[in-house]
C-alpha cells in the first residue's frame, strides 16, 4: 500500500510502496498525491516545475509508477513545459494518460546517457502466458490450445531465414518470425504465414481487455548532430508502444536544430509486439536524410521514421499528418515490419512503406501520399481507394525484398501524380528480380490487378517522353539461368482508367513479360469502349 511520510532532516514528503522500488521518489511538502478518491496523478504532485528548464523526467517516471500501481489516469498542466533531460529514464506507460496542449522539450543537441533508451513506454502489465507450439502450417487458423486470455502470440524458427536482402544495404536476412492473435478458444487472428517444422521460440503478451487511451502532448526536438558516417545507429529517444488494445490521439512532434550531420532515429511513435494498434491525428514532422556507408560498402541514404510498426496484428493510422509531404531532403514517416492487417484513412503521408513483409490486408483509403509514394512487400489484398498518389510508381514493390506481393491489388477511384520526367517513362507498377537471388521465399507479382477507375495525371511530361507503361521490367536482359524464378501477374484488368495526356498505357516493355499478362479490358462509355484502356507491346 502507498504511504506518505516525512524525511527525519529535511522535512520532504516521500512515498513508500512502488516508490521505494524506484528510490525514494520526492513529492513537494504539501502536495496532494492521487489516491482512488482524488482520481487523477499529475506531475506536479510528484515533483515537476514544467519550466521548460529543469529536467522533470524522474518526476514523470514517479508519476506513472504511483498511477500504474492504482490504476490510475495521468494528466499534465495543459500550460506546461516538461524538459525531459538526458538521462537514460523510462516513464512506464499502463493507464489513460492525457498530456493535452502540454509541451514536452528533448533536448539531444550535446549527448544523452543512452540515445537507444525510450522516453516513455506503453506497457501492459499483464503477465505473460507459457505456451508449448511445437510446428505450425501456412494458412493454419486454430491452436488445440486454451489460453485462460487472448493473447498476442509471437513464434520464431531462428533455423530459417527470410527476407534475405539484396543491394547496398544487403544481408543475411532474419529469423522466420511472425505474430497472431490467438483467442480463447483456440482460433488465430492473422492466420499463419509460413511453415514451421520447428518453433525455437514461443512469447504469449496477454491482451488487455480495456483500451489504453494516450491523448495530446506537443514535444519538440533538438536533434542530435553527431558525424552521420560514425556509429549510425538508430537513437530512441521515444514513445514505444508494446501493450495491445491502445489507442494514441493527437501526439504532435517538431523537429528543430538539424544539422548537415546527424544519427536516423527510429520512430517517434514506434510500436513493437502488439496488437489492435490506433494511431489517431497524429502529426509527426518529418527529418532529414543523412548518408552512411552501407553493408556493400557504398554509400546510402539513412533517414529517420516518424512511425515505425514491427510484429503488429490490425495496425490503423487515422487522420495522421506531417510537414511538407514533398521535400525530398525528409524521409519519409513509416516503415515496418511482419505485419498482419494495415489500415491507413484519411492520412497526409510523404510515404507508406512495408519492408519485411504485410499479410492479410492493406488498405490505403482516402489518403494522400507525398514523393516517396507506397511500397510493399507480402501477401494478401492490397487496396488503393479514393486517394491520391504522388510517388515514381502508383506501387512500387520493393526489389531489396525480391519485389514479391503474393496476392490480388485493387485501385479504385484513386489518382496517381508522376513526378516530371521520369527517365524511362511512367511505370504504374515496379518490380525487379531477375530470378538470380534467394530472398528466402519464392517471389512473384501480384496473381491479380484490378483498376476500377484510376487517373493519371501525365499532363506536366514532355511530348517527347517515352509512354506510359503498366509493369517495369521486372527480369531484365541478363542472360543465363534463373534459379529462383519470379511469377508473373496473370490478369490485368482494366475500367475506368483515364490519363491526362490522353496516352494509351503499354503493358511491359519486356515483350516476354507483355506476352504473359491477361489483359481484361471492361468497357467503361456509353459506346462500350474503353478510354485509354491498354495497349499490348
Amino acid at each position: 500500500m502507498m504511504r506518505v511520510f516525512r524525511h527525519k532532516r529535511t522535512g520532504v514528503a516521500l512515498l513508500s510502496g512502488c516508490a521505494l522500488a524506484l528510490g525514494l521518489l520526492r513529492v513537494p511538502a504539501g502536495a496532494a498525491v492521487a489516491t482512488p478518491a482524488t482520481n487523477v496523478v499529475t506531475y506536479e504532485a510528484f515533483g515537476a516545475v514544467g519550466d521548460g528548464v529543469t529536467d522533470d523526467l524522474p518526476a514523470i517516471r514517479a508519476a506513472h509508477a504511483h498511477a500504474n500501481q492504482h490504476g490510475l489516469p495521468v494528466r499534465s498542466n495543459p500550460n506546461a513545459t516538461y524538459h525531459l533531460g538526458r538521462r537514460a529514464l523510462t516513464a512506464i506507460i499502463a493507464t489513460d494518460t492525457d498530456w493535452g496542449t502540454s509541451r514536452f522539450i528533448i533536448d539531444d543537441s550535446r549527448g544523452v546517457e543512452n540515445s537507444r533508451q525510450p522516453l516513455f513506454e506503453v506497457r501492459s502489465l499483464l503477465k505473460p502466458l507459457r505456451l508449448k507450439i511445437d510446428r505450425l502450417q501456412r494458412g493454419q487458423d486454430r491452436l488445440n490450445l486454451r489460453p485462460a486470455s487472448d493473447c498476442l502470440v509471437l513464434v520464431e524458427n531462428r533455423h530459417r531465414k527470410v527476407f534475405i536482402r539484396r543491394g547496398l544495404n544487403q544481408n543475411d536476412g532474419t529469423g522466420q518470425k511472425e505474430v497472431f492473435i490467438l483467442r480463447q478458444d483456440g482460433s488465430i487472428e492473422g492466420a499463419i504465414d509460413w511453415d514451421y517444422d520447428v518453433v525455437t521460440r514461443v512469447e504469449a503478451r496477454p491482451i488487455d481487455p480495456k483500451p489504453l487511451v494516450l491523448r495530446g502532448g506537443i514535444f519538440t526536438n533538438l536533434a542530435n548532430r553527431l558525424p552521420s558516417r560514425v556509429n549510425n545507429t538508430y537513437w530512441g529517444r521515444n514513445i514505444q508502444i508494446s501493450r495491445s488494445h491502445t489507442e494514441v490521439v493527437g501526439v504532435t512532434l517538431h523537429v528543430t536544430g538539424e544539422t548537415e550531420t546527424g544519427h536516423p532515429y527510429g520512430g517517434f511513435l514506434s510500436v513493437q509486439q502488439c496488437a489492435n494498434i490506433t494511431l489517431r491525428d497524429c502529426r509527426i514532422d518529418g527529418r532529414r536524410a543523412y548518408e552512411t556507408i552501407g553493408s556493400a560498402g557504398k554509400p546510402v541514404s539513412k533517414g529517420t521514421y516518424g512511425y515505425t510498426a514491427n510484429l503488429v496484428v490490425n495496425f490503423r493510422m487515422i487522420g495522421c499528418r506531417m510537414d511538407d509531404i514533398h521535400d525530398r531532403t525528409r524521409w519519409g514517416v513509416i516503415g515496418c515490419n511482419f505485419m498482419k492487417n494495415i489500415l491507413v484513412e484519411d492520412c497526409e503521408l510523404s510515404r507508406m512503406d512495408v519492408h519485411q513483409g504485410v499479410s492479410g490486408s492493406y488498405i490505403i483509403r482516402r489518403t494522400t501520399l507525398g514523393h516517396a509514394g507506397l511500397n510493399a512487400i507480402g501477401r494478401g489484398r492490397l487496396i488503393v481507394e479514393d486517394s491520391t498518389l504522388h510517388g515514381r510508381n502508383l506501387i512500387w514493390f520493393r526489389s531489396d525484398y525480391g519485389s514479391t506481393w503474393e496476392g490480388e491489388v485493387l485501385i479504385r477511384n484513386s489518382r496517381w501524380i508522376p513526378p516530371v520526367s521520369q527517365a524511362g517513362g511512367l511505370v504504374m507498377f515496379g518490380m525487379q528480380n531477375d530470378g538470380t537471388h534467394n530472398f528466402g521465399y519464392s517471389c512473384s507479382m501480384p496473381r491479380v490487378i484490378r483498376i476500377e477507375g484510376l487517373f493519371v495525371d501525365d499532363a506536366r511530361q514532355p511530348p517527347d517522353a517515352p509512354g506510359i507503361m503498366f509493369f517495369s521490367d521486372p527480369l531484365g536482359a541478363a542472360p543465363g539461368k534463373r534459379p529462383f524464378p519470379y511469377r508473373l501477374t496473370e490478369r490485368l484488368e482494366v475500367r475506368g482508367l483515364q490519363t491526362a495526356s490522353g496516352r494509351t498505357p503499354g503493358v511491359c516493355a519486356n515483350p516476354e513479360v507483355a506476352r504473359a499478362i491477361r489483359v481484361v479490358l471492361a468497357a467503361d462509355s456509353p459506346s462500350g469502349e474503353p478510354r485509354n484502356a491498354v495497349q499490348n507491346e
